[in-house]
């Protein structure tokens, strides 16, 4: 292919919050796709909060972007070339490449898209990576039993709108922290969440659980960290079980705040708290989005897509994470559809 191809670089590291600096839009040819690989036109590109690691120079548990490397996520596209039995021209696919117009694929690591069951952005979120990294973090090692109080950070994300669902569909009681008014009542209005907190408008953190978890804690999945959490760790019950997934109030700290020490709040409870890195459960993807696209077909799994228009954009939507500028997932559409067609519902 004879087009450019435009793609963004990473040029700087930042320190503390990331800036536009950050990032270098350039223009490149379009990659020839080897063996057992997918040419993808994209068509939409996601970022996370895990990223911000990325731009660290030292070691954790996904590798560290060197300054001048192409930036990479989880996309949604089609695939203009295939060489790969696995798939043909006009399939659409989802999988890990670069932030760029077109993008190689390797066939194995892709994963078809089928746009009957949810929209395309839909791929991205809660029947992607988020989708799994709830279903497995909540399941596996917050381990909800009908009857208890599950309680979700960052519960307007993702992640954390995924996780207070599924504890619903468990017979739990559910409360979230978002940090709007429009996120804390999407998530009671029409997640079903019994309660949520608008961490924005008051600080008294213990007080309000005291309000809606009058029965303590007995699952905590945090996405956040922070003073949220050292409130929470003051209402867990017996034998309470916390999922450690994200701690985005700390992704922008150079020196992250030690504060009061929160561990002797783990003896009399006897609570384990166990992080989580959804890479863990592999194996088990597949079976992970067979029951995702059940409850998403069924209607049982809702699911809300914030969608930044323009690659030029990319940029922009990922600072967006550390503002709360998302409802549910926050992607990037990069290109419509390259036949004149729509794919999605």
């Amino acid at each position: 292919m004879h087009e450019p191809n435009q793609e963004w670089y990473f040029v700087e590291r930042p320190e503390g919050e990331p800036t536009l600096d950050c990032f270098e839009l350039r223009e490149g040819d379009v990659p020839t796709p080897r063996r057992g690989e997918l040419l993808v036109h994209v068509r939409y590109l996601s970022v996370d909060p895990y990223m911000r690691g990325r731009m660290r120079d030292s070691a954790s548990y996904a590798e560290p972007w060197a300054v001048g490397d192409v930036l990479q996520g989880g996309v949604v596209g089609e695939v203009v070339a295939s060489e790969s039995p696995a798939y043909e021209a006009g399939d659409l696919v989802t999988g890990r490449a670069t932030w760029s117009e077109y993008a190689v694929l390797d066939a194995d690591d892709a994963a078809p898209v089928d746009p009957e069951i949810a929209d395309l952005p839909a791929y991205l979120g809660v029947l992607g990576m988020p989708g799994r990294t709830a279903y497995f973090g909540l399941l596996d090692v917050g381990e909800p039993r009908p009857g208890e109080t599950v309680v979700v950070s960052g519960a307007a994300g993702a992640v954390g709108s995924t996780v207070g669902q599924i504890a619903k569909l468990n017979g739990c009681r559910v409360v979230g922290f978002a940090g709007t008014d429009e996120k804390t009542s999407w998530l009671t209005d029409d997640l079903g969440f019994d309660a949520a907190i608008n961490y924005r408008t008051t600080d008294a953190y213990r007080a309000a659980l005291d309000e809606v978890a009058p029965d303590g804690v007995d699952v905590y999945f945090d996405n956040v960290g922070g003073p949220i959490t050292d409130a929470v760790f003051t209402k867990l019950n017996v034998d309470a079980r916390v999922a450690v997934c994200g701690q985005i109030a700390h992704y922008n700290d150079e020196e992250v705040p030690t504060g009061p020490r929160k561990l002797p709040l783990l003896i009399a409870p006897r609570a384990r708290v166990q992080g989580l890195l959804v890479s863990d459960y592999a194996t088990r993807f597949g079976a992970a989005r067979e029951q995702l696209e059940t409850w998403v077909a069924s209607g049982e799994l809702d699911h809300r897509e914030t969608v930044v228009e323009g690659i030029a954009k990319a940029p922009d939507a990922f600072l967006g994470l550390f503002s709360g500028d998302n409802v549910g997932k926050q992607v990037v559409e990069v290109a419509g559809p390259s036949r004149g067609e729509d794919h999605s519902p």
